[in-house]
């Protein structure tokens, strides 16, 4: 199929460490974009924001540092000596990949500074996070033509992507409390402005990298893409699910309820966990249409 890399054991342990690399950026950035935009949640949820965002960011560092291995495993064709030999590494560290990791690095770090609590430990993690999101404009897809806008969609993208996946421990804490609905019911008013970004952006993005409907069902990129959108519309199902049934379900106080919504949490975080391996399948081992 046209535009399909060759697939080899690294290139899907390189997918496999993209998609764990691109949830714990996620988490991280999530963690002070939720804080920031409830900061009268009850004391617990922040904290397990704060929590998780931190350990994601660690995370992040530790597969930001296997994925350089990883690269140069792949370019070298040296198999398991070329994760550590020094020259292969420094090519790496030259590249594009070594710029985005400086930018990616240094907000994860930041993102740490979480644990500081107060206004100054949230002030920067929110730069932490906005360092991320840029950090991925340095490399993948976004290089094309033209080069500002695909960068700025991205970045915009990431940013609303990193807040619903940020959400969703600290909302299925809240379904446990007597005063989680209405959390919930907030978030879902902030999800109505985030999804359509998303989709909108997403949906731009797209079109830019492939150029034509034609050319998602005859390219590799096109049917991966296409197989995104269709766990991204499960997503916003369960999403939908969530607002407009189980939550007012939990206000009302109908047994079960808090169980009800907390499976479907569970299942938006699984979604999300396929639509991450999918994301790491375009920007590993497919080429946008526009690029062929």
């Amino acid at each position: 199929m046209d535009g399909l890399a060759q697939i080899d054991v690294w290139a899907v342990v390189s997918i496999i460490a993209k998609a764990a690399g691109y949830g714990a950026t996620l988490l991280a950035m999530g963690g002070p974009l939720f804080i920031v935009a409830f900061p009268n949640a009850p004391a617990d949820v922040r904290g397990l924001a704060r929590k998780v965002a931190v350990v994601a960011a660690l995370i992040g560092l530790a597969v930001l540092a296997l994925r350089f291995g990883i690269r140069a495993a792949r370019i070298s064709g040296m198999g398991l000596a070329g994760v550590t030999n020094p020259m292969m590494l420094a090519f790496v560290w030259d590249s594009p990949l070594g710029t985005a990791a400086v930018w990616r690095g240094t907000g994860e770090v930041l993102i740490i500074a979480l644990l500081m609590r107060g206004a100054i430990g949230l002030g920067v993690a929110l730069i932490g996070a906005l360092l991320i999101a840029l950090s991925y404009t340095f490399v993948g897809h976004s290089l094309g033509d033209p080069r500002w806008l695909l960068a700025a969609l991205l970045t915009l993208h990431l940013l609303c992507a990193g807040f619903w996946v940020g959400a969703l421990a600290p909302l299925s804490r809240a379904a446990c409390r007597p005063d989680g609905a209405l959390l919930l019911h907030s978030f879902g008013g902030v999800a109505s402005l985030t999804v359509p970004a998303l989709v909108v952006v997403g949906t731009a993005f797209a079109w830019l990298m492939t150029g034509s409907l034609l050319e998602l069902f005859t390219t590799a990129y096109g049917w991966t893409l296409v197989m995104k959108v269709v766990a991204v519309t499960c997503l916003m199902t369960l999403a939908a699910l969530n607002k407009w049934r189980l939550v007012p379900a939990l206000a009302s106080g109908m047994p079960f309820a808090a169980i009800h919504l907390r499976r479907a949490i569970l299942a938006e975080a699984f979604a999300v966990g396929v639509i991450l391996i999918l994301t790491a399948v375009l920007t590993s081992i497919t080429t946008p249409p526009v690029n062929l």
